[in-house]
């Protein structure tokens, strides 16, 4: 029953970055070419996965998302906000799948798994 409301917790978030992109009058094309972007800090994994999941954990989780939507938000900085929103919308998406953040032992043990 945890599981299903972290996934419809995230279902929730990807919702709301939909509707919040349309505010911000984001480029749909845009949206769809980052959307993956965030996926690029898996990068950290070709070193080892203490790095792998900390470059990981980093980029997915709500509070980084937060911290650059704010972030555009006090710079005025539509773009920023716009890119923000996007991550914001991965997080999301990762939670509906199940994607969790990472524990540093494995790239497949997440949070999620211990829910």
């Amino acid at each position: 029953m945890i599981k299903l409301i972290t996934k419809l917790e995230g279902l929730a978030v990807l919702i709301a970055s939909l509707f919040f992109y349309t505010l911000v009058e984001g480029n749909w094309i845009v949206f769809l070419l980052l959307i993956l972007l965030p996926d690029i800090s898996m990068i950290g994994y070709f070193k080892n996965k203490k790095i792998g999941s900390i470059t990981y954990n980093i980029v997915h989780n709500f509070f980084t998302a937060f911290l650059i939507i704010t972030f555009g938000f006090v710079m005025n900085q539509i773009l920023i906000q716009q890119l923000g929103i996007i991550m914001l919308a991965h997080v999301g998406m990762d939670r509906v799948f199940g994607y969790g953040l990472k524990y540093p032992d494995s790239f497949k043990k997440t949070h999620i798994q211990k829910l």
